[in-house]
């Protein structure tokens, strides 16, 4: 038997506290607007594939160059994932093998630089993420850092000033990519800006890979070096990263991530990869990419119209901020009552945040789950009307009762994994 959707019976007679936990888990998910910027449903194929007989096989090492017999077949889906991968965004080379994002950044730093070298990211306050530098991350712990920010006024990248600040900090190494960023990348002028000073370019397109496959988003990989991702978030596969290079990387790219800085791949979710690659070249992704945008747009442009403020003044990609500054509120607070109506979006830092990161001024709102669900501009008017309520009255119980009536009824039409 490779694949049973009715395995659940033998969970539920082995474990039922288990087996509670995940049937919690999927009404969770069904019941509720899913606004997390970083999550997404995948399709029933992609947890299909996860589901499979290659949960059971040690397979250090690679394709036909293994520690281990018996490796016929999890060659072929290692081999079909890699090819994938490549036509997909037109890469010279593929490792999908990194467990996650931040374990492919791992690899991609030791791949390219020495422990000690200097690399500017984005401020984490500012968009960036932990393994783009910041202090508490291996990248900070490892490397000299210098973080590049965005403008004061704008709150967009202003590459003017990185040009300048890369010429003063001469770093080894740029990292470009984000995880709260909601405009577009100008990968050519980064490319510029490090030849000019010698440095190599690595992108993470962990939040934007969905978006660069479908065409939404301009492509990094004809001017980086090595380009790093995340296989769930905007792509909708299993939770795991990958690594796409230049073909003069490869030996270094696949030493560091095995024996490097991993063991065996986890060959099950590599074959769920290989499953949400092809799904991600159908005319189908690529009108879902389109439609993810747009509603990100117009919840914005709703959010805007109730009186809040969203950085940079709108978004680009599959995301936006909104700085609550103004109105008085934390992240913190209005995450917390818009869970309480069945809404959840995370706190977030916003440029310049004057809170501490546990509690921040902002939050932080992405549209790829709700699109994944079949939701469009009309809906996305219901969902912005249904967060300004609550946000306009964090306090008031019945309010958020009120609110939770109405999204238990939108998400009825909106049905998960039918």
């Amino acid at each position: 038997m490779l694949y049973d959707e009715n395995l659940f019976p033998y969970l539920e007679e082995t474990d039922p506290e288990i087996m509670e936990t995940m049937r919690g888990e999927l009404a969770r998910q069904q019941g509720q607007l899913e606004l997390i910027a970083s999550e997404n449903f995948t399709s029933k194929a992609v947890l299909a594939a996860l589901s499979n007989p290659m949960q059971n096989k040690y397979a250090e090492g690679y394709p036909r160059k293994r520690y281990y017999r018996g490796c016929k077949f999890v060659d072929r889906a290692e081999d079909i994932a890699r090819d994938r991968v490549k036509e997909l965004f037109g890469a010279e080379y593929a490792n999908v093998q990194p467990h996650s994002g931040t374990q492919a950044n791992i690899t991609a730093y030791l791949a390219l630089i020495k422990p000690g070298d200097t690399i500017m990211g984005l401020s984490l306050s500012h968009g960036g993420h932990l393994s783009h530098g910041h202090p508490v991350n291996f990248s900070g712990m490892f490397f000299h850092v210098v973080p590049y920010e965005v403008d004061p006024e704008t709150k967009v990248l202003n590459y003017d000033t990185i040009e300048k600040q890369a010429g003063e900090v001469k770093p080894k190494l740029l990292v470009a990519g984000a995880s709260a960023y909601p405009r577009f990348w100008d990968w050519e002028r980064l490319r510029a800006i490090c030849d000019g000073v010698g440095a190599l370019l690595m992108v993470d397109i962990a939040h934007i890979a969905g978006l660069i496959a479908a065409g939404v988003h301009a492509s990094p990989v004809p001017f980086a070096d090595i380009v790093t991702s995340t296989t769930h978030k905007t792509l909708r596969g299993p939770r795991g990263g990958l690594i796409l290079c230049r073909e003069q990387y490869a030996k270094d790219v696949d030493k560091y991530n095995f024996p490097g800085t991993q063991g065996g791949p986890f060959m099950h979710c590599i074959a769920a990869k290989a499953v949400c690659f092809k799904e991600a070249m159908s005319d189908g992704f690529r009108e879902y990419q389109r439609q993810t945008v747009a509603n990100a747009s117009r919840l914005a442009a709703v959010i805007m119209e109730k009186g809040f403020d969203v950085v940079s003044g709108g978004t680009d990609n599959h995301l936006f901020l909104v700085d609550l500054t103004s109105k008085g509120l934390t992240g913190k607070e209005a995450a917390k009552a818009l869970h309480k109506a069945g809404i959840t979006v995370n706190k977030n830092t916003v440029p310049f945040d004057q809170q501490s990161p546990f509690v921040t001024s902002g939050i932080r709102v992405g549209t790829p789950a709700l699109t994944t669900r079949g939701m469009k501009e009309p809906e996305m008017d219901e969902v912005g009307g249904l967060m300004a309520e609550v946000l306009d009255d964090l306090e008031n119980d019945d309010v958020i009762e009120s609110v939770k009536g109405k999204v238990a009824d939108l998400v009825k039409r909106f049905p998960l994994y039918e």
